[in-house]
């Protein structure tokens, strides 16, 4: 992997633990031949562990987000970032950022930034992933449109990575929680080894519609 990426990951501004970044980077770099794909990029911290990793293996990550925050991004809540506020339209905007940091660590030439809400982008996608990385908005409508839009096109031996995972609701949100246990418990995925909130589940089969 390319170690120089992997430092401007761990430096960026964002909400990914370096060894939950790390075990991202691992396991996109070991995934099979084929696209690596993230959902939820915010300022990009993550996709730049995922850039390494495309580097190492020679290709590229798309990341898919619409850049207007997830809602405990927005006015009134948690995490809410009145500098990241364009005040033209006076919403969250946080493409400006994700561009300068991906640009500072030299990945644009690995990193495919698509804005679009990541359920109509996967209308559009046909190609077969290897790796998919759900990193979106946390609201269990969103997440699960995420999971319900992007999960039908990873192969058989692909990985599905879903990061903020809390088994106990007094550690965080549980809409990444529960598309996990989804996933899990359909039957068509192995779980691996995962690190801290991340985890990583193995596509062992396809869905009984689509087999």
């Amino acid at each position: 992997m390319d170690l120089d990426l992997l430092s401007a990951a761990a430096a960026a501004e964002g909400f990914m633990p370096e060894d939950e970044g790390m075990a991202l980077a691992r396991a996109a770099f070991g995934a099979p031949a084929g696209p690596l794909l993230e959902v939820g990029s915010w300022l990009g911290k993550s996709t730049l562990y995922l850039a390494a990793a495309a580097r190492g293996r020679g290709g590229k990550v798309v990341t898919v987000d619409h850049h207007r925050g997830s809602e405990e991004h927005q006015v009134g809540w948690e995490y809410h970032d009145p500098g990241l506020v364009d005040p033209a339209v006076g919403m969250i905007d946080t493409l400006p950022g994700f561009r300068r940091t991906i640009a500072a660590a030299g990945a644009e030439d690995v990193v495919v930034a698509v804005v679009a809400r990541a359920e109509e982008f996967a209308e559009l996608w046909a190609a077969p992933l290897a790796f998919l990385f759900l990193d979106g908005s946390h609201t269990d409508e969103s997440a699960q449109r995420d999971l319900a839009s992007w999960a039908p096109h990873l192969a058989v031996g692909g990985i599905l990575a879903i990061h903020d995972v809390f088994p106990d609701p007094a550690d965080g949100g549980q809409a990444p929680y529960r598309i996990y246990r989804k996933a899990l418990d359909s039957g068509e995925f192995t779980e691996l080894d995962g690190q801290g909130s991340l985890r990583l589940l193995r596509r062992d089969r396809l869905p009984a519609t689509a087999a």
